[in-house]
């Protein structure tokens, strides 16, 4: 029995409120706007379906990947061949997508431009004239270097060939005859005087007598 005069009749409607209700009920109940429970169920199977035969897929993947592994271990292929192959098809890839070509036309035209202006015309030919004269200097520059050493073995060579024409000549003889006359007679003066230096005057060549006693 209930006793409605209870201080604890309140918690009836509280527990009440607690029961849980089925969440496929409210599913169901909740459908899709437009969409009968018949229509919902037949793509609920279809959903299943497409599921189960994507994990199949990846199982049949899975499987091929191993068989082209074996192929390629068997064939000596190494993992960087298959990236180098990789790399190649992408850069392939990208070479033949419209962003890459449409940028490639730009870029061209942009080129196009910049060459054919005023401005790139005249920083070239300045360019080019800077370059010229640049040679030209160092060109000169190797000329005189070129004619100082020229200059520097011609005087060598006459200076070798002009000494012992000079020591032959006439006037070289005279003046080392010269010389040497004048250098025996300051010899032959330098040994008079020594030996006047030793010997009494009037003496001349006999050598003094000792006449003291034994």
């Amino acid at each position: 029995d209930i006793n409605l005069n209870s201080p604890n009749k309140g918690l009836l409607a509280d527990a009440m409120t607690d029961v849980p209700v089925d969440s496929a009920a409210s599913a169901r109940a909740s459908a899709p706007e437009g969409l009968t429970l018949a229509e919902e169920e037949e793509l609920r199977s279809e959903l299943a379906k497409v599921e189960e035969e994507i994990g199949t897929l990846r199982q049949v993947l899975a499987a091929k990947e191993r068989h082209c592994g074996e192929l390629k271990r068997k064939l000596g292929l190494t993992p960087l061949d298959g990236l180098k192959q990789n790399l190649s098809k992408s850069w392939h890839d990208v070479q033949v997508s419209n962003a890459y070509v449409k940028t490639s036309e730009k870029l061209g035209e942009w080129n196009d431009k910049v060459t054919q202006s005023d401005f790139y015309k005249k920083t070239q030919e300045t360019l080019s004239q800077a370059g010229q004269k640049t040679s030209a200097a160092l060109s000169n520059v190797g000329s005189v270097i070129s004619s100082k050493l020229g200059d520097m073995s011609s005087y060598s060579i006459r200076h070798s060939i002009s000494m012992p024409a000079m020591r032959n000549s006439a006037t070289f003889k005279s003046f080392e005859d010269r010389v040497g006359t004048i250098k025996s007679r300051v010899v032959g003066s330098r040994e008079n005087s020594t030996d006047g230096l030793h010997s009494p005057s009037g003496a001349g060549d006999k050598p003094p007598q000792d006449n003291a006693p034994f």
